[in-house]
């Protein structure tokens, strides 16, 4: 006998590593499916021509109207007037009751989908009306803020570092399998 794994037990270590895979990063119903923004109207960092009379935020899923909030805030982070959110499946719209001088704004929004997760972000745009005489504001950190609690949320949610995470512990599993077979190898040419 050479020492070197036999078959049977190579096939059930790869097996073994193929399902720790598939457990990681296969996505399961509930838990992968938070709601996520898909688009905006003003879009995210835009610069519009004209200041907005709506703001409109379109989700994955469909909302909770009980439970959907967006806020617009300024430059010097005061709220701004406007109507109650109007909710209509994944999409949300508030309107704008004053007009936007030229400067820029953030978006912030809290959400909870029909499934019952909430989401939370911002993302900042800005209005460059060429015939408003009003000087454009400072500009606001895409990443600060917009409401107390309120935090920004790239991309709308964290699928992409629970990926980065079972990569990793993929990789993990997948040196530690490889050290094993290794060290069992060298054992059976001694």
């Amino acid at each position: 006998m050479t020492g070197l794994p036999s078959r049977p037990t190579a096939v059930r270590l790869g097996a073994a590593v193929l399902a720790v895979l598939v457990a990681v990063l296969i996505p399961t119903g509930p838990a992968w499916a938070h709601n996520s923004l898909r688009a905006a109207t003003p879009a995210r960092d835009a610069t519009v021509s004209s200041a907005p009379t709506e703001v409109t935020l379109e989700f994955m899923q469909r909302l909770d109207p009980s439970f959907t909030t967006i806020v617009l805030t300024d430059a010097a982070k005061r709220k701004l007037a406007t109507g109650e959110p109007v909710v209509t499946g994944a999409t949300s719209t508030v309107q704008v009751t004053d007009t936007l001088p030229n400067g820029t704004y953030t978006v912030a929004y809290r959400v909870v989908s029909a499934d019952g997760h909430p989401v939370q972000g911002s993302y900042p745009f800005t209005v460059a009306d060429p015939s408003s005489t009003v000087a454009p504001a400072v500009a606001v950190s895409a990443s600060a803020p917009a409401t107390p609690g309120a935090a920004a949320v790239p991309g709308g949610g964290a699928g992409a570092g629970v990926l980065v995470a079972g990569a990793a512990l993929a990789l993990l599993v997948l040196v530690a399998a490889g050290l094993l077979w290794r060290r069992a190898a060298r054992r059976g040419q001694r």
